[in-house]
């Protein structure tokens, strides 16, 4: 299919007030048009329009319920219990309309339903162009919607797109795609389908969202300054939601409650996962495969899980038959996977939604119902996949439903296999008119695409919750949209090797977390293209393990494999920095906890953190991990000194130097092989532990509070959740809560400690609090056992957690 083009020549010749409503008020066009503004929440307004008078879709899979959960057959657009629903004031004038709450005023100009947007203070948010801001074919399915570019907007989130952060001049185009060695920096369209981006206006300091609640193929054209924006999309209805901040923080918070919170994954899960094409590809297998687990404890490399990519399913033929084993390849499953475990390495499982025709069990699922089907006919819609003919599954069809999951089980769990690895899922059906089942309401596929990679996740989410009902699901997916968060983990897709991709990469990830979905990263050496040179693979590592997931994966043109021991010269800069990643996990994990309570990306970008540094605004390259670490990665080669500029209004810390530098400026600073340069923000405090892994340490019986207290005077705080990292647990609330409280002052710094157990013990019995080089004011807390000071000059205190229930 096509772009969506912007040629669409009809629009509200005429727009009626029909009905003033508890929520709202409804409109009618002069062709029969039905229109509608809805006030769900102060700062949420949510915008209708039907061209043909009703709609074409009438659920909605992507925003949650009142209790935050999804009905597998959807819910009612007409739904709208999930809102406060809070009183506003009406005031109708000659040719138009406003609506006001407490946070917004919305103007409605009759005639063409053309709407201005602005804060309750009189700040102008957001116009609809003066000209046809409303878009829809006679007869036809496009829709259209049209908005004035103010002068300086920035324009983020858009989920998974490629090139810098800021969108601004940008066409963005959404249609699920398997894009192989598409480029990081222009590539579209990619794997994820993310209707939502923030406008944030630098003068003002305002920041807005817009959430298109509809998955057809969708066309954004963000225009150039003082020009207009437009959404297009091929099927539909114009059904948005203004989503105002003032902050693009809280437009995050609020856009990841209306489609729901990350889903918070295994503690294991921030550890190293392996993965390559060329164990599983290779008719020994099996033994490719005992090979990697020897070669970890051969070269000390720990790793928590391995991704088991599609060739253990490879038939005669060379084809790949989901839920089949090669048992020449693998002639021992249950054994090779009890191999991974006695190892400490849990495995994910390659699975894929379609079924070739030569299947040995299409013509079971055909009886079932259970794939797309074709338009005019009750036969499987068909499709090329994977070098061959197939058909895929409908995942909106009950029937198939229980066929997948009852094969996740049988022949995945079952034999111990820990995940689900969600691959090749971006429904790449051409046909628009095949039709999915729709839970007994039949949609088109054009509206559906990914919707069936969201109903696949979530199938599999419930086989690995269905087998071990107290343990967290992990699962990863590699298309998706608004809502996947829910599910699973996910990846930018199939890279190519090159610096230009790690550099593009970064962003591609912000924009992913600015848009809900937190829990990411990227394929580090890429995936296809020539081996990286050793620079280039060091470079990336270095890069990956401050992401959320980290991930070295790759198939080679040449053969060969993206491994952390593939150079032997480099090999002792790419385990210390795995071991680092390691020893950083009680941060990250923190952080996913904070994550999946309140939507806050992991990795932020400036702007985030900053965004009245005007200096912080296009910063797409340097981010923040969490509130207090800022990557300063190195993306080009024989780079070993780099400018770094530090955001203003706060100072900061070398890292490894133990340096002050001062925020606002912009300074040189060594970039050595052995690590990139990484900075910390005043007044932080990080959490560390040890390298918990069967190959090095057992127990995650360590505890270190990294301490860097304000240069002069200042107060902050850590809040440290701390739960048993694997099983549900946590959702029954047991957990041990940890507040730290640091007062700086010029002559001494002051700790307080206060612990809230809530049926989680700590595995830990004491902590070490260490505080920078050279800082010479002494430290109080009460209760330390031994203080002591280190080769590099850093004052070590170590403090008792008294004794607690246990």
């Amino acid at each position: 299919m096509k772009k969506p083009q912007n040629k669409l020549a009809a629009a509200p010749a005429g727009v009626h007030c029909i009905d003033l409503t508890p929520c709202g008020c409804e409109f009618i066009g002069d062709r029969g048009e039905y229109l509608r503004v809805s006030v769900l929440e102060n700062d949420l307004i949510r915008v209708r329009i039907q061209p043909q008078g009703k709609m074409r879709l009438d659920r909605t899979w992507l925003v949650l319920d009142r209790d935050g959960e999804m009905p597998r057959e959807g819910r009612s657009r007409e739904d709208l219990s999930p809102f406060s629903l809070p009183p506003f004031q009406m005031l109708q004038q000659e040719g138009q309309m406003t609506v006001t709450t407490r946070d917004l005023a919305v103007n409605i100009r009759l005639g063409d339903f053309a709407l201005t947007w602005a804060s309750a203070d009189g700040t102008a948010l957001a116009a609809d162009t003066a000209n046809r801001p409303y878009l829809y074919e006679a007869g036809g399915s496009q829709i259209g919607h049209r908005m004035q570019n103010l002068s300086g907007e920035h324009y983020y989130g858009f989920g998974e797109v490629s090139g810098a952060l800021n969108k601004a001049k940008r066409h963005i185009f959404f249609k699920n795609n398997n894009h192989l060695g598409y480029s990081a920096r222009n590539g579209s369209p990619l794997y994820k389908h993310f209707p939502f981006y923030i406008t944030y206006q630098p003068q003002t300091g305002q920041a807005f969202g817009l959430f298109y609640d509809n998955l057809a193929t969708t066309l954004f054209d963000m225009g150039k300054p003082g020009q207009s924006r437009s959404y297009l999309a091929e099927e539909g209805d114009i059904d948005y939601y203004f989503i105002y901040g003032p902050t693009i923080r809280e437009v995050v918070e609020k856009f990841s409650r209306l489609t729901g919170r990350m889903l918070l994954p295994p503690r294991w899960s921030l550890g190293y996962l392996g993965s390559t094409m060329k164990y599983t590809e290779a008719a020994d297998a099996q033994h490719q495969l005992e090979r990697f687990v020897q070669d970890c404890r051969k070269y000390q490399i720990p790793c928590d899980l391995f991704h088991l990519s599609s060739g253990y399913t490879l038939g005669e033929d060379g084809k790949r038959y989901v839920f089949t084993w090669n048992r020449r390849r693998v002639p021992e499953p249950k054994a090779m996977v009890e191999n991974f475990h006695a190892s400490g390495i849990l495995l994910a499982a390659n699975i894929k939604p379609a079924l070739l025709t030569t299947h040995p069990r299409f013509e079971e699922v055909k009886a079932l119902g259970g794939f797309v089907k074709a338009a005019d006919k009750e036969e499987p819609q068909l499709l090329q996949f994977w070098g061959g003919t197939a058909a895929a599954l409908d995942f909106s069809n009950p029937a198939a439903i229980a066929w997948w999951k009852g094969n996740v089980k049988e022949q995945l769990l079952d034999l111990g296999i820990d995940s689900t690895w969600n691959d090749n899922n971006e429904f790449e059906i051409g046909m628009d008119a095949a039709r999915c089942d729709g839970f007994g309401s039949s949609l088109p596929i054009s509206l559906a695409r990914p919707l069936q990679t969201l109903w696949m996740m979530r199938a599999s989410y419930e086989a690995q919750l269905e087998a071990k009902p107290d343990e967290r699901p992990f699962l990863i997916s590699r298309a998706g949209c608004p809502g996947m968060q829910r599910y699973v983990q996910t990846w930018s897709g199939d890279n190519v090797t090159s610096w230009e991709t790690l550099k593009y990469n970064i962003p591609m990830g912000l924009g992913l977390g600015l848009s809900g979905m937190a829990n990411t990263g990227h394929d580090v050496g890429g995936f296809t293209g020539l081996r990286p040179s050793p620079e280039l693979f060091l470079r990336w590592v270095q890069n990956g393990i401050f992401h959320p997931r980290f991930t070295i994966h790759s198939w080679k043109i040449n053969g060969g494999a993206n491994e952390p021991w593939m150079y032997p010269q480099i090999l002792p800069y790419v385990r210390e920095a795995i071991q680092f990643r390691y020893r950083l996990i009680p941060y990250l994990y923190n952080l996913m906890v904070e994550s999946a309570a309140t939507g806050h990306p992991i990795i932020r970008p400036f702007v985030y953190e900053f965004p009245d540094d005007p200096h912080s605004i296009d910063e797409s390259f340097d981010f923040m991990l969490g509130p207090s670490l800022l990557v300063a990665s190195v993306l080009a080669p024989l780079v070993r000194r780099r400018k770094i500029y530090l955001p203003a209004g706060q100072n900061w810390y070398d890292f490894y130097s133990q340096k002050h530098l001062t925020g606002g400026a912009t300074y040189m600073v060594a970039a050595p092989l052995q690590h990139s340069p990484l900075f910390v923000r005043e007044g932080s405090m990080i959490p560390m532990g040890e390298v918990v892994h069967p190959l090095f340490h057992k127990q995650d019986d360590l505890r270190q509070i990294l301490i860097f207290p304000h240069f002069a005077e200042g107060d902050s705080t850590l809040i440290l959740n701390e739960d048993d990292g694997h099983s549900l647990a946590n959702r029954r609330g047991e957990c041990t809560r940890l507040q730290f409280t640091l007062g700086s002052r010029s002559d001494q710094l002051t700790l307080d400690v206060e612990i809230e157990q809530s049926g989680y013990a700590l595995s830990y019995r004491e902590i070490e609090f260490i505080l920078p080089a050279g800082e010479k004011r002494p430290l109080s807390l009460s209760g330390v056992h031994r203080v002591w000071q280190d080769e590099q000059s850093r004052c070590h205190y170590l403090w008792p957690i008294p004794e607690m229930k246990r």
